[in-house]
């Protein structure tokens, strides 16, 4: 049977989110004897660790519907230093300018992306700009931080937590801290998914790695329908439903007056 589902995969420091996929679909590969599709829902920088979702099979065509989960990270800064990349790989330099209180804002910001990062502008990427010493500037964008929680300060450095929307860059946060960069940084959680859960030999099957979603339960002919790609009767106040028949994911569905039109419709 095709392996579909996503991997909790737990990502080492110093490689990045296309190596940890490559790893990914070679394995699978190696014990299958034949390739299967494999994608992500969300990077991590290199210099970064923790939670990455993997997604194996049919679960690619399901990353729209986790690409947008909160996520929470742990985060050591360093105050007093600054980097032209935000974290510990990029041109660092002493200040010496360390803050006696530190602000951590939350709520909705408006976020400028930092010049090093995968954002396009003119459809290229800024980091490519950043990287030829050429002005690499994006438009500030909305982003939400739930939570950002003083955990400890030693001299120099802090330990930070923040729970905060997809899109946020949190060394970018770090960043406007003062003179500071990100010297470590762990993610520890995306929506219901938690790092202290990851396996990077298992594949969490995709009825429950969606489990965050409503469900509606279909009789065989409403199945039947679904799996054609038509919409069935229904509503839902908290966006995309799961159309499951016995324990089987059939599709996602989004309401549309009075109906739950399937979306993503997945192999049974």
């Amino acid at each position: 049977m095709e392996p579909n589902g996503v991997v909790l995969y737990p990502k080492p420091a110093g490689v990045t989110s296309h190596d940890v996929v490559a790893r990914v679909r070679r394995t699978l590969r190696e014990r299958l004897g034949r390739k299967v599709k494999v994608g992500h829902a969300g990077t991590l920088d290199p210099f970064a660790t923790g939670l990455l979702l993997v997604l194996v099979g049919a679960a690619t065509r399901a990353q729209r519907f986790l690409m947008g989960l909160p996520k929470t990270y742990r985060a050591v800064a360093r105050l007093g230093w600054v980097s032209d990349t935000g974290d510990r790989d990029g041109r660092l330099e002493r200040t010496g300018r360390v803050p006696d209180e530190l602000e951590l804002p939350t709520g909705e910001l408006m976020q400028r992306p930092p010049a090093y990062s995968a954002v396009k502008v003119g459809g290229e990427r800024l980091y490519a700009k950043a990287r030829r010493g050429e002005e690499a500037v994006a438009e500030p964008r909305p982003v939400t931080v739930h939570r950002f929680e003083l955990l400890w300060r030693d001299g120099e450095r802090v330990g930070l937590e923040v729970e905060c929307s997809a899109g946020t860059y949190v060394r970018q946060l770090v960043a406007d801290l003062g003179d500071a960069y990100c010297e470590e940084l762990e993610r520890t959680r995306i929506g219901p998914f938690r790092l202290e859960d990851a396996d990077a030999e298992r594949i969490v099957p995709l009825y429950d790695a969606l489990s965050f979603l409503p469900a509606r339960e279909l009789d065989p002919a409403e199945a039947r329908r679904v799996s054609n790609g038509v919409a069935v009767p229904g509503a839902s106040d908290a966006g995309f439903v799961r159309l499951v028949r016995e324990g089987a994911l059939l599709a996602v569905a989004e309401p549309r007056a009075g109906q739950l039109k399937p979306v993503v419709v997945f192999p049974s």
